[in-house]
């Protein structure tokens, strides 16, 4: 059997699995571009996904209009 070492570095690793939110709860959404945008509001945790540098994603799917998005966790609250 081969030992492979992983490529991604050990403080991302660390951060995999230490979402906020957890899945089935629901959490506000506010894009970082603009809070006028029509996609901000009340969204459910789908799932967790890797995080992107240091912040973690979310597949999240609104609760007005069942619309899903990747999101990020500094973007939920």
């Amino acid at each position: 059997m081969t030992n492979r070492r992983s490529t991604t570095p050990a403080r991302v690793m660390s951060e995999v699995g230490h979402h906020k939110y957890e899945v089935g709860q629901l959490v506000d959404f506010t894009p970082a571009a603009s809070p006028r945008e029509k996609s901000v509001g009340r969204y459910e945790i789908v799932r967790h996904l890797p995080p992107e540098g240091a912040d973690n994603q979310y597949r999240v799917k609104s609760v007005q209009n069942n619309q899903e998005r990747v999101v990020r966790e500094s973007q939920l609250g």
